[in-house]
């Protein structure tokens, strides 16, 4: 299923990207920073890591990538018809996250 839902991601994201406003907040605290080109980089080179089909906000999903520097930074965006809509990215914290930052750690 990643592989469709990626190819539906990247689709939408041709047409127009979306970012709501908690993923703008987030993307321009002091300690993250994210700029709209590392969002496009993670969702052009990225990959789904978690799958949320049952979404209040419709299908969505966690994708990984790499920014500026080589810095990891997730996204979590939900394509539309029309659109991808980015719900939020963040950079993982280490603690949370196995050493790829591709699936979450044990508690």
């Amino acid at each position: 299923m990643s592989e469709k839902l990626l190819l539906i991601v990247k689709k939408a994201a041709n047409k127009r990207i979306l970012y709501l406003p908690h993923a703008i907040r987030q993307m321009s605290r002091p300690d993250r920073m994210i700029s709209h080109e590392e969002v496009a980089m993670v969702i052009e080179k990225g990959k789904i890591i978690e799958d949320y089909p049952e979404d209040t906000r419709g299908h969505s999903c966690l994708m990984l990538g790499w920014g500026q520097a080589g810095r990891p930074i997730h996204v979590v965006c939900t394509p539309k018809d029309d659109y991808l809509a980015i719900i939020t990215a963040y950079i993982p914290n280490p603690e949370l996250w196995s050493g790829d930052y591709s699936s979450r750690r044990s508690k």
